[in-house]
């Protein structure tokens, strides 16, 4: 059976946010939050945060070696985080000219669903022209996280960056993960930040996101349809977080979908998606083994994270 060690080889390359994150144990959703007053909850936790710096963070504790690219502010939070994700295993080419560096408040709810206060000056400001792409002489993959937090990557800098991948004949993944201005933007500046994306999906190898994501993102309320979407757009391949229902994998001539791993007892609530995305990058150049043999090994992979008994994630 294929396990762990089919990660050892591997060399992905990421772009993304670097940011503190301060996540809650899990608490009770309700108008209360919003009064004023105090709530007692079992725990809050400081850790590398950003789906980027997270996903090198996971490649690193699975054994690969990863690079990662992004941006810090010249502060005592951008120190602590480089040495953290350097300590994690990851290799950092981290541009230090930026505003200061972030933190996001993940509120972590008991029914499953979250809530994140973010605040990213040093995210927000990430060009193509601070980027050192040194790692992708070497990389087997490339993936661009967090594709909707800067400006100036989304219109022209994501298709620099993903050109010179091509060029260097690495494969692409992004994350089509939640835009901050759905539901909250005017319909015509979501709509541009949407073309924006669309606009550079011929240069996409693999795209990950879930259901409601990919939706959103598609115009669709159908997931069969949004996949069908995709692949017209240019997307070569879309990895599914499925949540309960495990993962899936689209190339346009099946849906393969591969149920999740049993956990006793579920210890980490986010991140998981970011588990799974990796797992698949990191296996994405091994041909000889089949598209669920790889989802199992995410799945597995991503219940031993949710069971707390892998450490993926650095605290600081």
């Amino acid at each position: 059976m294929l396990d762990e060690s089919a990660f050892r080889e591997a060399k992905l390359c990421v772009v993304g946010n670097i940011n503190r994150d301060i996540k809650t144990a899990p608490i009770r959703p309700g108008d209360y939050l919003f009064s004023d007053g105090e709530t007692s909850i079992n725990g809050v936790h400081e850790t590398i945060g950003g789906g980027g710096a997270n996903s090198a963070a996971i490649a690193a504790g699975l054994g690969a070696s990863p690079s990662f690219i992004g941006q810090i502010g010249d502060d005592e939070t951008g120190r602590r985080l480089e040495q953290a994700l350097t300590c994690a295993g990851v290799r950092c080419h981290l541009h230090k000219g930026a505003p200061a560096t972030g933190t996001t408040i993940n509120l972590v709810f008991d029914n499953g669903q979250r809530h994140f206060l973010s605040c990213h000056p040093n995210n927000a400001a990430l060009s193509f022209e601070a980027l050192d792409l040194a790692p992708l002489a070497s990389a087997d993959h490339l993936l661009r996280a967090d594709i909707w937090f800067s400006e100036a990557m989304l219109y022209g800098g994501n298709e620099k960056l993903f050109s010179a991948a091509h060029d260097a004949g690495v494969p692409v993944s992004i994350d089509l993960n939640w835009d901050p201005k759905w539901g909250r933007a005017g319909r015509d500046e979501i709509e541009r930040r949407k073309e924006a994306v669309r606009g550079i999906l011929p240069l996409i190898d693999l795209a990950h996101g879930n259901a409601r994501e990919l939706n959103e993102f598609s115009g669709e309320t159908d997931l069969t349809r949004s996949l069908g979407r995709l692949l017209e757009w240019g997307v070569k391949g879309v990895v599914v977080h499925l949540g309960s229902q495990g993962a899936g994998y689209f190339s346009g001539v099946e849906f393969l979908v591969e149920p999740p791993a049993p956990i006793q007892r579920q210890v980490m609530v986010t991140g998981c998606g970011d588990v799974l995305s990796t797992c698949m990058m990191l296996l994405h150049g091994n041909d000889g083994v089949s598209i669920p043999e790889k989802l199992r090994l995410a799945n597995r992979v991503t219940a031993g994270f949710m069971e707390g008994r892998l450490k993926l994630l650095p605290s600081l």
